[in-house]
């Protein structure tokens, strides 16, 4: 399967360059996989398609600011540093911009004060371009990247991150930090829309997985099936894989909210006499899902649209079919939607 099968034209003003100011208003396309149709509607509409007794699956990963500026200490240098996964300690995986600057042993400082620097202890992935670096701050490290960090927007938002994006680059309920990329389908939801799910009978769970910076990384394959995904780390919880099991057994449907809460409970899915049921633990997954997969647990899916020839859209493609989905961007396309983290969405039943 070539990737080139996944890819369509997107007029550039389709890229939404910021939020709406009210998470829910944005549209909603409602996808019937067993009647064939496209519906239009606003993303408030979405619990009219969900029945009681049904479940949403939502990740609950924080993230973090994660992309911070500072100096090379030797030379005053700038330095753009973008964090990706806590190794160990005070040590973390980064990205650093100019690369060329940076060797072992260089320090740069990211605060006036210089009681925030980090080490540069050599490369940490090679093939990726990542260094291994060991910050030494006074304070607690979160408090302090909180300071100075800003908000890691996806390339394709041509702007810096303002303030307001510490706030609507996050889910409302995001509670664990990690992630340095937002679990978009989850930004349309408010709080007020949880309450009413509640109270229709709709149950909740909630599951983690920390979003990589490997999630806008291109394909480089020709075909689909040389591609290998980048590891995530995620998590069920007892209380949440019961939600979820209890759903099953009483022939609810599992509505994944976004393709990381798709890929965590498809990684945590078990066999069972009874069929698959959710097991609860942690994990470090790197499940690549792509038309001909057979899902174990989700079966019906909230997502944003994604990019052309990704591994996001070949998981939406899997769930449906691929030029289905691929007429429906079309579609989507001439109805001007808004794409990406800060677009629109649509509901695929």
């Amino acid at each position: 399967m070539r990737i080139e099968e996944f890819d369509y034209e997107l007029p550039q003003k389709l890229i939404a360059q910021h939020p709406l100011e009210k998470r829910d208003e944005c549209r909603l396309m409602i996808i019937d996989r067993k009647k064939g149709t496209i519906e239009h509607h606003k993303f408030y509409d979405v619990l009219d398609y969900i029945e009681p007794g049904n479940c949403l699956v939502l990740n609950d990963s924080r993230v973090i600011p994660a992309r911070i500026y500072g100096t090379k200490e030797s030379t005053g240098a700038h330095i753009e540093t973008l964090l990706i996964k806590r190794i160990e300690g005070d040590d973390w995986e980064a990205m650093v911009r100019p690369g060329k600057r940076l060797r072992q042993g260089d320090v740069v400082v990211f605060d006036k004060n210089k009681t925030f620097k980090g080490h540069i202890l050599g490369h940490y992935d090679r093939e990726n371009g990542t260094r291994r670096i060991r910050f030494e701050y006074e304070g607690i490290f979160m408090e302090r990247l909180d300071e100075i960090g800003s908000m890691p927007l996806p390339p394709y938002i041509d702007r810096l991150a303002e303030e307001s994006d510490k706030d609507m680059y996050q889910t409302v309920y995001s509670r664990i930090d990690g992630s340095v990329a937002a679990p978009t389908a989850g930004l349309h939801f408010t709080e007020e829309l949880l309450d009413n799910a509640a109270q229709k009978g709709i149950n909740i769970a909630y599951v983690t997985l920390h979003v990589g910076i490997g999630t806008f990384r291109p394909v480089k394959c020709d075909t689909v099936e040389e591609h290998r995904m980048h590891f995530e780390e995620c998590y069920v919880s007892q209380k949440s894989a019961d939600i979820i099991n209890d759903t099953i057994m009483k022939g609810g449907r599992i509505i994944s909210v976004g393709t990381t809460s798709t890929r965590t409970l498809e990684s945590m899915a078990i066999e069972t006499v009874e069929g698959y049921r959710i097991q609860a633990g942690e994990k470090s997954t790197g499940i690549f899902i792509y038309p001909g997969y057979k899902f174990k647990i989700t079966d019906a899916l909230i997502t944003n649209f994604h990019l052309p020839k990704s591994t996001l859209i070949m998981l939406v493609s899997a769930l449906y079919n691929k030029d289905k989905i691929i007429e429906a961007y079309e579609e989507a396309i001439r109805e001007e939607y808004r794409f990406f983290s800060y677009g629109d969405a649509m509901l695929i039943v």
